[in-house]
């Protein structure tokens, strides 16, 4: 017979202290970032991508370019930007976050990079 979510909610609520249920979480929280692995695992490297709504940047919505690398946990990328929305991030009025140079043909976005959550694949 197969557990279901009501059988792992009773487990919890007789955990008998906080270190076990910190241990449930956890374990969760494990379990998410393999879900997650799996869910994004098509967005690589040197693939095009879109920047989607769900980022919370404006300024960087709907923007393409290539992914870059990605981070150590796998959960976000570098990204580079194309010529277009290079151009269009240089001369959008409201930017006064992201600092690029004229001759800057190819911006890639600093920091950490962007959510892979918030990244679409476009084809070529």
């Amino acid at each position: 017979m197969p557990i279901t979510i009501d059988d792992v909610r009773d487990f919890i609520r007789q955990l008998p202290d906080a270190a076990a249920v910190a241990q449930v979480q956890e374990a969760a929280a494990q379990r998410l970032r393999a879900i997650d692995k799996a869910a994004f695992a098509h967005i690589q490297s040197g693939r095009r991508a879109r920047i989607t709504p769900a980022l919370r940047s404006k300024l960087l919505r709907g923007l393409t370019g290539t992914v870059q690398e990605r981070n150590r946990t796998g959960s976000r990328a570098g990204f580079l930007l194309d010529e277009e929305s290079t151009r269009q991030l240089h001369t959008h009025p409201r930017n006064s976050h992201y600092r690029i140079p004229e001759n800057v043909r190819r911006f890639r976005i600093p920091g950490n990079g962007v959510p892979i959550s918030c990244l679409e694949l476009i084809e070529d």
